[in-house]
């Protein structure tokens, strides 16, 4: 009880504090103008309609002022961002003026207590809304020209805005609900309690959309891949990526079929991405064997040859090149490397070069060898007589 007690003071002390503040107009007046106001006052009416003029007079005044030296700053930068910001707290700032005024005006009324008190906080709750619109606003306006500039903030992209912006418009929607709560004298420490109740509650329901979607902000923030790129994934799963979402990852493979991946999997996955490096390109390897006592200088020349003969086989910078790298069980080990202009070609040209190479081997002479096994009988068994 004394602790309700206690929080309702607090609130009537909070509503004193504005009804003074407003109040105080009167004491800003000259001293030679007191007289008249004293006669004005004697008319409610009257100094309503004077104190409204005058606030609306003196908020255009403040209003005029307020662009006129800000666009002085703003004409310095080459950015229409400022600009812009101005244009869109222009209203609230007006209003922020005006309803002082103009709750200045309700105090002159001699309306009773529970309703001056009630058309004051009427004003400051439409204040509230007004500025909290103009936050969004300019929350759209920050997240754009972020954007815009991604060499310098790479984890604000054009598929993260969403999600900053539904963040943003959480914490406005949460300040201005507490500021309204406290204008209305309502205790907002059960609602705060109630809130945290609910958002655990909702956190465990959503657990697993909730990881996919942060699992999305980082990959799209972190950007491991993009669209249009090849990758392998631990799970054996390799293609184009189509899209990148902020709930899953679409690939589309060899056999034109759409994977969906949910982000929280792929973000934990180990993944190898083949459009990434320096460039596009992509190098594949031909692994061949050559029967001991084959010329190997001929071997690789003949290897190179190939290379050099196919049209989509980059032959410069770099160039193809042949590497013996063992001396196997029955064979000499070669491998041809060769690059590609991109990944995607990699299945067909490695089919190409196998055909190329066996043909090539078989016009120069050179012995592909096989396993093979020798079985040698010690001796026959003998008959029984």
């Amino acid at each position: 009880m004394q602790k309700e007690e206690q929080i309702k003071n607090a609130q009537a002390e909070q509503v004193s504090d504005v009804t003074q503040a407003i109040n105080s107009f009167v004491d800003y007046l000259p001293e030679s103008w007191q007289p008249y106001w004293e006669q004005v006052q004697t008319i409610p009416m009257l100094a309503f309609g004077l104190i409204i003029v005058l606030g609306y007079v003196v908020a255009k005044i403040a209003t005029l002022f307020f662009n006129k030296s800000l666009s002085q700053i703003t004409k310095r930068t080459k950015s229409d961002v400022d600009d812009q910001l101005i244009e869109a707290l222009r209203k609230p700032f007006f209003l922020t003026i005006f309803f002082f005024f103009l709750g200045v005006a309700v105090k002159t009324i001699g309306l009773s207590e529970g309703l001056e008190s009630g058309l004051i906080r009427v004003l400051a709750s439409v204040l509230v809304f007004s500025w909290l619109m103009r936050g969004f606003k300019v929350l759209s306006i920050l997240l754009e020209t972020l954007s815009r500039n991604r060499h310098r903030f790479e984890i604000v992209q054009p598929k993260t805005i969403p999600l900053f912006d539904l963040i943003g418009k959480i914490l406005l929607i949460g300040v201005g609900s507490y500021i309204l709560l406290i204008i209305w004298g309502i205790n907002p420490t059960a609602w705060l309690a109630s809130a945290g109740v609910l958002g655990i509650a909702v956190g465990f329901a959503a657990k697993d959309t909730l990881a996919n979607l942060f699992s999305g902000f980082f990959i799209i923030a972190d950007t491991p891949y993009k669209v249009g790129d090849f990758v392998n994934l631990d799970s054996g799963e390799r293609g184009m990526v189509t899209h990148v979402g902020m709930r899953s990852t679409r690939l589309l493979t060899r056999d034109d079929v759409e994977i969906t991946i949910p982000n929280n999997v792929i973000g934990n996955a180990k993944i190898i991405n083949e459009n990434g490096g320096r460039w596009e390109k992509s190098r594949i390897r031909v692994a061949v064997g050559a029967a001991y006592g084959s010329d190997v200088k001929k071997v690789c020349d003949v290897l190179e040859q190939v290379a050099k003969d196919h049209p989509e086989v980059i032959q410069d910078n770099p160039k193809p090149r042949v590497r013996m790298r063992a001396f196997g069980a029955s064979s000499l080990d070669f491998e041809l490397l060769a690059w590609i202009p991109e990944p995607v070609l990699r299945g067909r040209i490695r089919h190409e070069l196998h055909m190329r190479v066996y043909d090539a081997f078989n016009e120069a002479g050179i012995e592909i060898p096989y396993a093979k096994q020798d079985l040698y009988i010690k001796e026959f068994p003998q008959p029984k007589a």
